[in-house]
């Protein structure tokens, strides 16, 4: 049974269907540093690095001495989890955490999903690419590291919500592929307030209001779409936008 680490909330780790999730012994810096080296595992991320994620405003004087003690209590429980193959390794200013081959992490099963529903939907295999697609919006949904506002989780925050916006729009698409224009209307909707200034997803969001008959409504999503990319950026819609509405229009 592969070891199942899930580091949107709650952070926790499932080995062998034990749940680890009860990070008072290292405390939320500690669960930070797991979450760190867990998402960046295949390579040594440096002490620096490390420093500036749990100390962004000022760097303490016995930052270094925290630090090793915060290690030293997360490899203690990471041995307690019985993670067969793990080590936390110290070397040259730097940690890294090696995990066994098999071990499953959520967020990098999010990403590898829907790499493969895209290209499942690039391919017209729109039955295949359902699945894929609803894992990572099923991943995705949960927060990331609520709280946590350094410089390394707001980058994989903005990384995370990117490919939860993709997931977004590719449902929209195979749910309009389905027959069920509800559900498509849902997701594109998702994607604008995450993304209001994509014209993708507008694109999708025309696409399902007209495939469920309502065309005067997808006339008013590309007017939407237009006044936000006029009054915001100074810009028109681009071809492709004008080109689902020609379609829309004409059909």
């Amino acid at each position: 049974m592969p070891v199942r680490i899930y580091l949107t909330d709650p952070v926790c780790l499932e080995v062998e269907g034990r749940v680890f999730d009860d990070w008072r012994r290292v405390g939320r810096q500690g669960r930070l540093i797991f979450a760190i080296l867990v998402a960046e595992h295949l390579r040594p991320v440096a002490v620096d690095e490390l420093a500036e994620e749990l100390w962004p405003d000022q760097l303490p004087a016995s930052s270094e001495r925290t630090l090793s003690a915060l290690v030293s209590k997360l490899r203690s429980l990471l041995d307690q989890a019985g993670i067969r193959g793990a080590s936390l390794i110290n070397a040259f200013a730097s940690y890294q955490l090696r995990l066994p081959g098999d071990a499953v992490i959520d967020i990098e099963t999010a990403v590898e999903a829907i790499d493969r529903a895209e290209g499942l939907l690039r391919g017209a295999n729109h039955g295949e690419a359902v699945g894929w697609a609803w894992i990572t919006h099923q991943v995705l949904r949960r927060p990331f590291l609520v709280g946590e506002d350094g410089p390394w989780a707001t980058r994989k925050r903005a990384e995370l919500t990117e490919v939860l916006f993709r997931a977004h729009e590719c449902l929209s698409e195979l749910f309009v592929w389905n027959g069920e224009p509800a559900m498509a209307v849902w997701h594109a909707e998702h994607a604008i307030a995450m993304e209001p200034y994509r014209e993708s997803a507008y694109q999708h969001l025309m696409r399902a209001q007209a495939a469920s008959g309502n065309r005067a409504l997808a006339f008013k999503t590309y007017e939407r779409c237009r006044c936000v990319l006029i009054d915001e950026l100074g810009v028109s819609p681009s071809p492709e936008t004008e080109a689902v509405y020609r379609q829309i229009l004409e059909a």
